[in-house]
């Protein structure tokens, strides 16, 4: 099982849903903090090191670690709060290193991607001050990249909403998304 953490903060409610679908699910796992990784964006370098690394089947190579970790976990738990109608930029860039021709997803004879993933399930857990709504372009990319690029056929997203509104129920609203969290899992 995977944690991939693009939580900020020591205190994020996004982190502690993420942290009760996995005590849920039970058993060990590989925790990636992504703002502690310090990833860059991919450039024509890194595309370079990257295609290079591939071609000569280096595959032990530290840089790939993170696109190994993705590949073999069979269980994924993504943590992301929502920012600007989607996720921390950190998570993208993230994205982009484990997304790996060859490695974590290859084309078929008819150019088509086929995921090379193990994972059996990706769960997205989110949190918003606001109302998310059918604006929740976070999991709508990493639904989209999980299905169609990693062929992970159960693709979730967890969310809990409203949080920072006046009068909201932080506790109630936490609660509710943990029992949805508890039917699910």
């Amino acid at each position: 099982m995977l944690l991939i953490n693009a939580c900020d903060r020591k205190t994020s409610r996004t982190l502690t849903l993420a942290e009760y679908v996995l005590e849920r699910i039970g058993g060990s796992f590989q925790r990636i903090d992504l703002f502690k990784e310090q990833l860059l964006p991919l450039d024509s370098a890194i595309c370079d090191r990257r295609a290079r690394l591939m071609a000569e089947g280096k595959l032990s190579d530290p840089y790939l670690r993170y696109a190994k970790a993705f590949k073999e976990a069979e269980t994924i738990v993504i943590a992301a709060p929502l920012w600007d109608f989607s996720f921390p930029a950190v998570l993208k860039v993230f994205m982009e290193h484990v997304t790996v021709a060859d490695l974590t997803f290859e084309y078929n004879e008819k150019g088509i991607p086929e995921g090379l993933c193990k994972a059996k399930r990706l769960i997205y857990v989110t949190t918003a001050g606001g109302r998310i709504g059918n604006l929740n372009l976070g999991y709508q990319y990493i639904e989209t990249l999980s299905q169609v690029l990693f062929s992970i056929p159960d693709v979730l997203c967890i969310s809990a909403e409203g949080l920072d509104i006046d009068g909201s129920d932080l506790e109630a609203i936490l609660d509710d998304a943990k029992r949805r969290i508890d039917q699910l899992i």
